[in-house]
């Protein structure tokens, strides 16, 4: 594989654990499987422990098929407990700390990160500072004229106005959600209502776009002079896990593959209804099936 056509995810590799079953999560490698999913070449960057959990999850990666590069460390493999509401809506409470906060920086990952189309990246991973290490100089390395999106994934309480404009600042590519919008807002003192809160981040941060889900109520993709909003399709939901990870996804293979707004924004809203629609973030499928 050249790594020049790399898109990598790289943060955090955990199990979700539910009542009655555990699920590979984490949003760095649903993203990359998506990505692989739709025909373009990714990449994986995390950390496990030397645990059965962490072999488990070295398994599941070959299983469906996913490039990666999994450091195996001195801490425990993550572990999510996780609670659905009636709607299908995941709670998560996150352990820490745990091997995804001690992703170390390889001397390779520049010449990865020097030839990269695009990197994805959250807010969680870099609750630890040394992931947060990794994470900045990875992403510091990536081309200005790659996409480097941060998708903001806020939980718990592993974040910081400090740390989402570092991160800002970082990105030219914003994926948030209405929930998100409203806690950056607050710290950022924006006053309008979300969609128009997003255009003030994609001013005051030279972003490139900002895409904004709303949950069943719709969602935008919004650049300097363009704004597609659609609908969410109505499906019969299993559960959301995953759901924005593989929206993310499929939304940076539209805008690499030279997509209009409208037609990338489609395939983002098409596969993260088909994955709701399915149980877990990695669901079996293939292009045609979605498209």
């Amino acid at each position: 594989m050249e790594q020049k056509s790399l898109v990598i995810g790289i943060g955090e590799l955990l199990w979700d654990v539910f009542p009655n079953h555990k699920q590979l999560g984490g949003a760095p490698c649903n993203f990359a499987y998506h990505v692989s999913k739709l025909g373009l070449d990714s990449l994986a960057i995390s950390a496990i422990g030397h645990d059965e959990l962490g072999d488990e999850i070295i398994r599941k990666l070959d299983a469906v098929g996913l490039n990666y590069d999994i450091q195996k460390v001195d801490h425990i493999t993550g572990i999510v407990q996780v609670t659905l509401t009636g709607e299908g809506i995941p709670q998560y409470e996150i352990c820490q700390p745990v091997a995804w906060d001690f992703i170390g920086m390889k001397p390779k990952y520049s010449k990865i990160a020097k030839g990269a189309k695009a990197v994805c990246f959250g807010s969680l991973a870099q609750r630890g500072e040394v992931s947060r290490a990794t994470i900045r100089a990875f992403v510091g390395q990536v081309p200005d004229s790659a996409l480097k999106i941060f998708d903001i994934n806020l939980r718990q309480e592993f974040y910081s106005k400090e740390l989402l404009q570092e991160s800002l600042g970082e990105c030219n590519v914003l994926k948030i959600n209405d929930d998100e919008i409203k806690i950056v807002a607050r710290f950022f003192g924006l006053q309008g209502d979300d969609q128009e809160n997003c255009e003030e981040l994609l001013r005051r941060f030279n972003l490139k776009l900002v895409a904004l889900t709303c949950g069943t109520e719709g969602s935008y993709l919004i650049t300097k002079d363009e704004t597609s909003f659609l609908e969410t399709p109505k499906v019969k939901v299993a559960d959301t896990v995953g759901a924005g990870d593989s929206f993310t996804a499929a939304m940076v293979v539209g805008l690499l593959t030279g997509k209009s707004l409208p037609e990338t924004h489609q395939m983002a809203v098409n596969l993260s209804a088909f994955v709701c629609s399915h149980h877990g973030a990695m669901p079996e499928y293939n292009r045609e099936l979605v498209f």
